[in-house]
């Protein structure tokens, strides 16, 4: 099993003070994460895109390319890319240069996106939601296999018989497709032969079993066999448990229940977050060992072949994610990494 980071660069205020970091400060801490991971051993440290005033990432392939200058060995990717919006040969430009730039490191998400400022910023309709994923990954997809490109759709200009450059060191360029709990996506990954990321960020993770089935029956009708799957869940590591909660909880706090107003969901509380972070629950925060067991747990249900833990929700202090990043790397992946071998 791969391990691995993922991050929006999120930059909330401070629950306790109300400081908000500077764009440029958080830039640089996202980067020294990823350099720490790369440390560590982890496999995989994957940054997300969007559009709004509380993240600061909107172009995930600078920022990937700025990592893959200062790491050696770890893999760079989207997570998501927010295909939807995005021109599919300039999403595969970027990262076929990404791909050069860490000499075969480049891989991406592509998703549709949990928000959806990028939609009217780049002048789609919301109304054509699906069918403009659809549409667009087929075009990435198409891009990805060959050289000349001639292609015709709905949303985009035609290409007629054209050269994309520069082609990525990997042959093909890895595209995961990031699912959020609609059975059709996971449905369309699998019969595309596509490694599908499963975002669970609250519920019983036990519940995804069936779109991780799904998954791979369209995978195996169509004649792929087995491919990968990922699962994407917040978490954090401190030394013991009740660290680790403590330092977690406020700016999770801040973020879900900020983004809950906007979405219907009710205020984050301490009781619901201490619920999540129970054996059964989709929050992995604790001591090394808890969170360890925990991946296991849930790699028993689900048999995933990657998992992403996703660190930084809300503005927690730099120096905390760096120690649990630390803590992922040195502590719980030997220990699943063991436990899978035996």
């Amino acid at each position: 099993m791969e391990l691995g980071i993922t991050t929006f660069g999120d930059r909330f205020p401070d629950p306790a003070t109300g400081h908000l970091v500077s764009e440029a400060q958080r830039m640089q801490d996202l980067i020294e994460e990823a350099v720490l991971a790369d440390q560590v051993g982890l496999a995989a440290y994957l940054v997300g895109e969007h559009h709004r005033p509380d993240f600061v990432v909107s172009a995930p392939a600078v920022v990937l390319a700025a990592m893959a200058a200062r790491t050696t060995r770890i893999r760079l990717g989207s997570a998501v890319t927010v295909l939807s919006s995005e021109d599919p040969v300039r999403v595969y430009q970027q990262y076929a240069t990404l791909d050069l730039i860490s000499n075969g490191r480049a891989e991406i998400i592509a998703g549709r996106g949990s928000f959806i400022e990028s939609y009217p910023l780049f002048g789609q309709d919301l109304h054509d939601y699906d069918a403009l994923f659809g549409e667009k990954l087929d075009l990435l997809l198409r891009v990805r296999e060959r050289e000349h490109v001639t292609w015709q759709g709905r949303f985009r200009a035609p290409i007629d018989d054209r050269g994309v450059y520069p082609r990525a060191v990997q042959a093909p360029l890895p595209v995961w497709v990031g699912v959020g709990g609609t059975p059709a996506s996971a449905d369309r990954a699998g019969r595309l032969g596509l490694p599908m990321a499963l975002a669970i960020i609250g519920g019983m993770p036990a519940r995804f079993r069936p779109f991780v089935d799904l998954h791979q029956d369209a995978a195996r009708r169509a004649g792929h066999g087995h491919v990968p799957v990922a699962i994407h869940s917040h978490g954090f590591i401190a030394e013991d448990s009740r660290q680790a909660a403590d330092e977690f909880f406020p700016s999770y706090e801040v973020a879900m229940t900020g983004i809950g107003k906007e979405r219907g969901w009710p205020p984050m509380t301490r009781q619901a977050f201490e619920a999540m972070r129970e054996p059964h629950g989709a929050l992995f925060v604790g001591s090394p060992n808890q969170v360890a067991e925990k991946i296991l747990r849930q790699h028993e249900i689900l048999g995933f072949d990657r998992f992403l833990l996703h660190v930084s929700v809300g503005t927690i202090p730099h120096a905390q994610v760096m120690k649990a990043i630390e803590l992922f790397g040195t502590q719980v992946a030997p220990q699943v990494r063991k436990a899978l071998a035996a």
